[in-house]
C-alpha cells in the first residue's frame, strides 16, 4: 500500500476562526467600542439619576403648601384699602375656581394635564413640530407639573442639569399630590405681572373683579400671562396681550371648552383693563399705613406673608366724603392765591419723537385726578397739551385760573408756552382745565365721641407725594381752637357763661413775663370792652382768654387740660396758653373735643377693630371703652353742657357761623387761627360725630393775611359733615341736674346767690353778696 505524499492538515482553534477582511475587522472593533461605551453610558446615566433622585429637595413646600399672602387692610364695611407684601396673592381652593378659568389655563399651558404623569411626551413632540414648522420657538413642552417644580425649587437657568432635576421633580410631585392639588398650587402661585401672584389676585389687578365673575374673554387674557407676564401684560402691551388672548381662545375652541358662539363673542368683547393694580374702593392710604405699622409692631416677620387681614373702623362713605372735602378745600385755597407757573419745561426740539415726549412727561407722577401733560401750543384762548399719546384742547373756563400766565408779558418762569409741563384735570362739569399741585398741606379726622371709633382720616393732600401723616404726626399750635379747654377750666373754678370780662388791650412788661415785653392783640385788632364769656368765646376774643387764665392761674390751666389727653409739657404754664401757643396733633385735638360732645367722658380713639388670619380666625380684637362709664368721666356733666351751649353759639353767630348752612341746632365747634395765620383749624361736632380739619405748610409760613380757620378749614369740615350727617337725626341735649336756666343763659345752681337767678361772678348781680363777689374778681378780670 502506497503512503500518500500530501501533507496532513491539522486544525487549531486559531485556524478554525473565520477570516474577515481588514475593513470588517475595523468595523467590528468600532461596534465593540460603541457597545462598551453604551453600557458605560447607561450605567453612568443610571447612577446619575439615582444620585439626582436622592438629592431632590423635600416636597414639604408643596405637601404643606403655605403661600405667601400679603397683609390686607379693609374698611369697616369690608372694602379693601391697602395691601402690603412682595407677593400679592389671594388663595382660592381649586373647587372655587370657575371651570372656564381652569379650562383656559389648561388650553394655554397643558391640555393633557389630567392624562400624563408629569411629562407630556405627546406635548413635547407637538411643540417640537410646531416650532420646526414655524422656524422659531413658539411653543414649549413643559407641563404644569414641571412649572410647579421649577417655580418652587429650581432656578430659571437653561441647563441640562436643571432640566433633569425638573423632570425628576415632576415625577416625584405627581407621585405625592393629586392632580387637583397640583393645579391648585399652580393657579395660586404663578406670577402674572402687576405684582400679582395667582389668578385670583390677577383678576383683581387687571379687571377689578372676583375671579368667579370673569368672562370667557377675561379668563383667556389671564391664562395667556404665565408664558411671559411682561410681554403679554395687557396694561403695558395691550396689542401683544390681545394676540396671546386670541391664541388661547382658539385653543379653547379646538378643545371644545367653548362653542362657536362663545368663541366669537369672546373675540368681540372689549375688555376694560385697570391701569393700576392699586385702585382701591376708597382713598384710605394713610389709614392703611397706620394699620400696617400697628401689625408690624405685633407680628414682625410674619406681617407680610401670613395673610393677615386688618379691619379698620372707617367707613367707605365717610372716607369718600372726607377725601373729597379735603381735596376741594385745599384746591379752593390754592386757587385763591394764584397760579405759580408750570412745573417744568421740555425742549421739544431736542426730546425727539412723540414717544420720547410721552416718556419724559411720565417722570411727573400723577396725583389722583391731577394729570401731568406737556403743552404743544399755547395762546390766551387755546392751550393744546399732549398726554399719553392723546391731544387735548383746553379753552374758555379751563384757562381762567392761568390767564395771567398766558400773556406775553408774564415772567418766563410762570409763562405757559410750548414745552411747559402743566397739570390738567376735569372740572365738575366734565371739561378739562389747567390747575396746579398745591404746596399747602392738610389733615382731617372724624370719630365717634361715644366709643372713639375713627370714621374717616386723611393725613395729607396726596399720600404718594407726602406720606407724613399730619393727623397723627404733625404737632402744631391750635390757636383759638384751644380756648374751649381754657374756658372749661374756668367753669371748674366758678366762672360762668355770663361772667363779664373786659375785652381791652393789655401789656406785659419783661419784668412781668420774666422774658420779653408782650403786647397781645385780638385777631381783628378790635376791642369791645366788657362782655360775657359766652360772647367772648363766640367772637374768639384773645384778651378775655388771657384774663381768664390770669384769674384761674396758668398752672391750674395746665393741669386741667391734661384731663382731655393733652401733654403738660406741650403746654407750658404761661399766659400764652390762652392763645393756643402749645402743641397738639389733629388726632389729639379731636379726642379732646369728644369730651364736650359726649357729656364729659374721656374715650380713647382707635382705628383697628380686629385682626384675623387668612382663615378668618380672630387673632386680636379691640375692646373700646364707651362714654357713660363713670370711671371715664373727666369733667362735670354741667361743665360739658355749658361748654356745648357756648360752642353752639360759635357755630350760630360767631366765627363759625357758616356752619348754619347745615341747618342743625345740635352743631357746636370752634375755629382756630394762630399768629400770622400759620395754622388754620376748625374743630366741631354733633352728639354723634366729632371732626377736626387743619391746614398749614409743612415748613410753617403764613397761609395769607386774610386766611383763618373759618375761611380755610371750616369749608372742609362742612363738606364732610354735609355728607356724613345725611339722614342722621338732630339730638338736642337736655340740661343735666344742677343746671338752671336764667335770663336766657345757663348756670350752676349753687352759683346763684340768694335765689336771685343771676350768675355769681357776673357784674349784673343785684344782691349785696353778689356785688362783693363781683368786686373781688374785678381786679383780675378787668
Amino acid at each position: 500500500m502506497t503512503k500518500s505524499t500530501e501533507p496532513r492538515t491539522t486544525t487549531s482553534k486559531a485556524a478554525s476562526r473565520p477570516r474577515y477582511s481588514k475593513p470588517a475587522r475595523i468595523a467590528f472593533g468600532v461596534l465593540g467600542i460603541v457597545l462598551a461605551t453604551g453600557v458605560a453610558a447607561v450605567m453612568v446615566v443610571t447612577i446619575s439619576l439615582a444620585l439626582a433622585w436622592r438629592n431632590l429637595p423635600s416636597l414639604d413646600a408643596l405637601t404643606d403648601y403655605r403661600p405667601k399672602v400679603p397683609l390686607r387692610v379693609y374698611t369697616a364695611d369690608n372694602k379693601l384699602i391697602g395691601e402690603f407684601g412682595e407677593e400679592r396673592r389671594s388663595v382660592v381652593r381649586i373647587g372655587d375656581f370657575p371651570t372656564i378659568m381652569k379650562q383656559a389655563v389648561l388650553a394655554a399651558e397643558d391640555d393633557r394635564f389630567y392624562a400624563h404623569r408629569g411629562i407630556d411626551y405627546m406635548g413635547i413632540l407637538r411643540a417640537a413640530f410646531a416650532n420646526f414648522t414655524a422656524g422659531a420657538a413658539r411653543q414649549g413642552g413643559s407641563t404644569i407639573t414641571q412649572q410647579v417644580a421649577r417655580n418652587f425649587f429650581l432656578s430659571s437657568e437653561r441647563t441640562y442639569t436643571r432640566k433633569l432635576y425638573e423632570v425628576l421633580l415632576a415625577f416625584r410631585i405627581e407621585g405625592s399630590l393629586t392632580k387637583d392639588q397640583i393645579l391648585e398650587i399652580y393657579m395660586n402661585q404663578i406670577f402674572l405681572g402687576q405684582r400679582s401672584f395667582g389668578f385670583a389676585q390677577a383678576a383683581q389687578a387687571y379687571f377689578g373683579k372676583d375671579v368667579r365673575k370673569l368672562s370667557v374673554a377675561e379668563c383667556a387674557m389671564l391664562a395667556g400671562l404665565p408664558k411671559a407676564p411682561s410681554t403679554y401684560n395687557p396694561v403695558v402691551n395691550p396689542k401683544r396681550a390681545q394676540i396671546r388672548q386670541q391664541y388661547v381662545l382658539g385653543r379653547m375652541r379646538q378643545l371644545n371648552y367653548i362653542d362657536e358662539a362663545q368663541y366669537k363673542a369672546a373675540l368681540a368683547e372689549k375688555l376694560s383693563v385697570r391701569s393700576s393694580p392699586t385702585e382701591y374702593a376708597t382713598h384710605g392710604d394713610y389709614v392703611a399705613e397706620m394699620a400696617r405699622q400697628l401689625v408690624q409692631d405685633m407680628y414682625r416677620d410674619e406681617t407680610y406673608s401670613r395673610g393677615l387681614n386688618v379691619y379698620t373702623t372707617i367707613t367707605t362713605a365717610d372716607q369718600d366724603a372726607a377725601y373729597a372735602a379735603v381735596r376741594r378745600g385745599v384746591l379752593e385755597y390754592d386757587r385763591r392765591h394764584g397760579y405759580r407757573g408750570p412745573e417744568g419745561f421740555l425742549d421739544l426740539r431736542s426730546v425727539g419723537d412723540d414717544e420720547a415726549i410721552d416718556s419724559a412727561v411720565e417722570r411727573y407722577a400723577d396725583a389722583d385726578n391731577m394729570l401731568a401733560a406737556v403743552v404743544t401750543e399755547a395762546s390766551p384762548r387755546l392751550v393744546r397739551v399732549r398726554r399719553g399719546g392723546d391731544t387735548i384742547d383746553i379753552t374758555d373756563a379751563g384757562l381762567r385760573f392761568v390767564a395771567s400766565s398766558l400773556n406775553a408779558s408774564a415772567q418766563p418762569s410762570k409763562r405757559i408756552r410750548r414745552g411747559a409741563i402743566v397739570r390738567i384735570s376735569k372740572s365738575e362739569k366734565g371739561a378739562w382745565e389747567i390747575t396746579q399741585l398745591p404746596e399747602v398741606e392738610t389733615a382731617f379726622v372724624s370719630m365717634d365721641p361715644n366709643n372713639g371709633a375713627v370714621r374717616a382720616l386723611v393725613g395729607g393732600f396726596d399720600f404718594n407725594r407726602n406720606k407724613f401723616n399730619h393727623v397723627t404726626q404733625a404737632w402744631r399750635q391750635p390757636g383759638s381752637g384751644f380756648k374751649p379747654f381754657v374756658y372749661s377750666a374756668s367753669l371748674e373754678k366758678g366762672l360762668s357763661p355770663a361772667t363779664i370780662i373786659n375785652d381791652s388791650p393789655i401789656v406785659f412788661t419783661s419784668a412781668q413775663t420774666g422774658g420779653q415785653h408782650w403786647e397781645p392783640k385780638n385777631y381783628d385788632g378790635k376791642y369791645d370792652g366788657p362782655m360775657t364769656m359766652r360772647q367772648a368765646l363766640t367772637k374768639s376774643k384773645n384778651m378775655v382768654s388771657i384774663r381768664i387764665i390770669q384769674a384761674i392761674t396758668p398752672k391750674y390751666t395746665q393741669e386741667f387740660v391734661t384731663r382731655f389727653g393733652f401733654d403738660a409739657d406741650k403746654h407750658p404754664p404761661y399766659l400764652t396758653m390762652a392763645l393756643g401757643a402749645g402743641s397738639v396733633t389733629p388726632w389729639q385735638l379731636a379726642a379732646g373735643y369728644t369730651v364736650f360732645a359726649n357729656g364729659g367722658y374721656k374715650i380713647k380713639p382707635y382705628i383697628v377693630t380686629k385682626i384675623t388670619d387668612s382663615n378668618g380666625t380672630v387673632l386680636a380684637e379691640a375692646q373700646p371703652e364707651k362714654a357713660g362709664n363713670e370711671a371715664l368721666r373727666v369733667i362735670d356733666p354741667r361743665n360739658a353742657f355749658l361748654m356745648d351751649s357756648m360752642m353752639k353759639d360759635v357755630a350760630r353767630y360767631g366765627t363759625a357761623a357758616r356752619a348754619t348752612s347745615l341747618k342743625r341746632p345740635d352743631v357746636a365747634g370752634k375755629t382756630g387761627t394762630t399768629n400770622d395765620s400759620y395754622d388754620a383749624w376748625f374743630a366741631g361736632y354733633t352728639p354723634g360725630l366729632v371732626a377736626v380739619a387743619w391746614m398749614g405748610y409743612d415748613q410753617p409760613r403764613s397761609l395769607g393775611e386774610k386766611e383763618t380757620g373759618g375761611g380755610a378749614s371750616l369749608p372742609i369740615w362742612l363738606g364732610y359733615m354735609q355728607k356724613a350727617l345725611t339722614n342722621v337725626e338732630v339730638v338736642e341735649r337736655d340740661p343735666p341736674e344742677g343746671i338752671l336756666a336764667v335770663n336766657g343763659d345757663y348756670f350752676y345752681a349753687e352759683n346763684i346767690p340768694g335765689g336771685t337767678g343771676v350768675a355769681s361772678l357776673g357784674l349784673t348781680e343785684s344782691t349785696p353778696e353778689g356785688e362783693k363777689k363781683s368786686e373781688a374778681i374785678k381786679s383780675e378780670l378787668f
